[in-house]
């Protein structure tokens, strides 16, 4: 495959809609060159992120950009919310999506004003 392929996705920051995210994300990777375990580590990544979106901005509507090309897949969840939470004592959730994330992606990145995760997986296989 040589030409990327862009997709935007715009769902409501409800968990009861996880599939939607994850099943996207999933049939978006099969789009590049990635293994059926890479294919579960995007929709597991993808899955994280919607459920930490959900948490810091409930009902609001997030957009999911995903870009998939031969060599990877990147998607950025964003918010109108000005930041992700910072992990604390009293919530250890943003400690925990950062430790998914960053091990599963081999790029997680944090953005603010407005919220955004930026998230990109390399493919494992080479071209189909």
């Amino acid at each position: 495959m040589s030409n990327a392929t862009h997709i935007v996705l715009t769902v409501a920051c409800e968990p009861h809609l996880a599939r939607i995210v994850r099943m996207t994300a999933a049939n978006v990777a099969t789009l590049s060159s990635m293994s059926v375990e890479r294919v579960e580590d995007i929709r597991m990544a993808a899955e994280e992120a919607f459920i930490y979106a959900c948490g810091t901005a409930p009902g609001e509507d997030l957009v999911i950009d995903f870009d998939a090309d031969a060599d990877h897949v990147a998607m950025v969840f964003k918010l109108s919310a000005p930041a992700f939470p910072e992990p604390s004592e009293d919530d250890p959730t943003a400690a925990y999506v950062d430790l998914i994330l960053g091990s599963v992606c081999d790029i997680y990145e944090k953005h603010e004003a407005p919220a955004r995760l930026a998230l990109d997986m390399k493919a494992d296989v080479d071209g189909i």
